[in-house]
């Protein structure tokens, strides 16, 4: 792994912008004292490179001594957060929450006991209208001190009034960790392995999520109740390939932020990726208004400040609105119109290349090679293709199998065929090792074998339709529909058949559709 993307403070410099960069230049000659202290001839160093290089590090500060740089680099990365600190967002509810509770808890010390309780009651109001349990129950905590410290006056029947509150919120929060446990436990095993492969797979992640549930979760209250609840089941519903489950629940959770659009930008991120979700599983359903309907909405919402405050908005917005520009083009058969995604793709993923883990780059470079092979560009698809394939098999398992299977058909197009048998049977012991063969697999590898040994063209078009009318069997069968999600192999098959191009299939069948 690079060093540029394993070292923390070489991270933490290069995602700073230039006005945060000229505001901790003049944090440290603020409370430093002089602008050419070692730490910042560290930063400027630092800030130059395009690969953090140790070596150049030290020959460029020749007083710095290499026993000293681990010291110096840890001193920086304090002061930069320090700095930043001072930036502090005036609008995001968490900082005019924790700043009240530190104003708090000087009232407090300075004896001022009415007034900590009066700025109390405030901080418990706006911590209940945002749903920031924590910050209430840090404020109920303050309170129960103060009351059972000190005479103020307020008692009445306030010690059950707030014991009372006390259990309420527990309750809530014990229920709601539940559900964000269960939620985040679904969203591991899909990152992880994909969608279910198997009748095993199927009952164990169905046993899963009976056994987790807690009874009483259909009752929950409060906006993170209701949205960790809607998020497991839509992680268990996408699992397991149930999209009008998937569907029903991504909905309920776009549904909670337009009741409460206040939530859009203290949870920013949570609503993008509920409309990532909506977009998918409109995808899946084909359902090609609503598709438009939702991605309208999407795009008129990263442009606005919510989705742009900060990069971890910028980046998320990057990532689901260029998947679902995509998808766009996979429904309507206009991949090569998509291409034109591609030049802003790289460069954001360039520009974002510290911030963006390796799992969203493979969907990424997932969906791009298969706007290429739409396209009929086969050769950029293994170009892609080889991205993925290259990668470190340790998540998305699935995504790794029927990337090697597109790169194999991808050859199969291009007629090398003197790789063809090797590439069958490596790609045939991988999904083999990672259980992902199913019927629709066996069919095209029994397929490919058989098609190196057919010499004329009437004999591989009548394998083409064969094989065609078998996928066609399984393709409302459960246990196989992940083939047909992963690869559009009808798609492909028709267009070998008809002698056009997959994208030609595509749009004729969206145009009759939307006729």
């Amino acid at each position: 792994m690079s060093k540029r993307s394993s070292d923390e403070l070489f991270q933490l410099l290069k995602s700073l912008e230039k006005a945060e960069k000229r505001n901790f230049k003049l944090f440290v000659q603020r409370n430093l004292g002089s602008a050419d202290l070692k730490i910042t001839q560290l930063f400027d160093a630092m800030d130059k490179m395009d690969e953090y290089d140790e070596d150049a590090v030290l020959h460029k500060i020749k007083s710095l001594k290499k026993a000293q740089l681990s010291n110096l680099k840890a001193s920086l990365y304090r002061q930069i957060l320090a700095s930043l600190r001072t930036l502090r967002d005036e609008n995001n509810v968490e900082n005019q929450l924790h700043e009240q509770m530190e104003y708090t808890r000087i009232l407090y010390n300075k004896g001022l006991f009415q007034q900590s309780l009066k700025m109390l009651q405030r901080i418990k109001e706006l911590a209940k209208t945002y749903h920031q349990s924590t910050f209430w129950h840090q404020a109920l905590v303050l309170e129960k001190k103060i009351e059972s410290l000190h005479i103020t006056r307020s008692m009445g029947n306030r010690a059950e009034s707030l014991s009372a509150e006390v259990n309420l919120l527990n309750e809530r929060l014990a229920l709601v960790g539940n559900l964000s446990n269960l939620s985040l436990q679904l969203y591991s095993w899909y990152i992880n392995v994909g969608h279910a492969r198997n009748a095993k797979d199927i009952a164990a992640v169905q046993e899963f999520f009976a056994a987790r549930l807690p009874p009483d979760a259909h009752r929950v209250g409060g906006f993170f109740g209701r949205l960790y609840l809607f998020q497991a089941y839509c992680w268990y519903g996408f699992i397991l390939q149930d999209f009008l489950l998937y569907y029903r629940y991504a909905q309920k959770w776009v549904d909670l932020f337009t009741a409460e659009p206040h939530m859009m930008r203290v949870e920013t991120p949570y609503y993008i990726k509920g409309l990532h979700n909506l977009l998918l599983a409109h995808f899946m359903l084909r359902n090609y208004p609503k598709y438009d309907e939702t991605l309208g909405i999407f795009e008129a919402f990263a442009d606005t400040e919510e989705a742009q405050a900060n990069d971890n908005g910028k980046v998320q917005t990057f990532i689901y609105l260029s998947i679902a520009r995509i998808n766009g083009h996979f429904l309507k058969g206009t991949f090569t119109e998509g291409l034109q995604l591609v030049p802003e793709i790289e460069a954001k993923l360039s520009d974002f290349s510290l911030l963006i883990d390796r799992h969203r780059s493979l969907v990424l470079y997932y969906k791009i090679a298969c706007l290429y092979f739409g396209a009929g560009d086969v050769g950029r698809t293994v170009e892609y293709l080889n991205r993925i394939i290259h990668q470190k098999v340790d998540l998305r398992s699935d995504l790794q199998c029927y990337a090697r299977l597109l790169h194999l058909i991808a050859h199969y197009e291009m007629g090398n065929v003197g790789i063809l048998e090797h590439l069958i049977k490596s790609v045939y012991r991988f999904m083999a090792q990672m259980e992902t063969l199913g019927v629709v697999e066996e069919e095209i590898f029994r397929f490919l074998r058989k098609s190196l040994q057919l010499d004329s063209p009437v004999r591989i078009r009548s394998a083409f339709v064969m094989l065609k009318e078998k996928l066609e069997k399984h393709e409302r069968n459960p246990f196989e529909s992940r083939s047909f999600m992963y690869l559009d192999i009808i798609s492909w098959l028709e267009s070998k058949i008809a002698g056009g191009t997959v994208q030609e299939v595509i749009r004729r069948r969206f145009e009759d559709k939307s006729r």
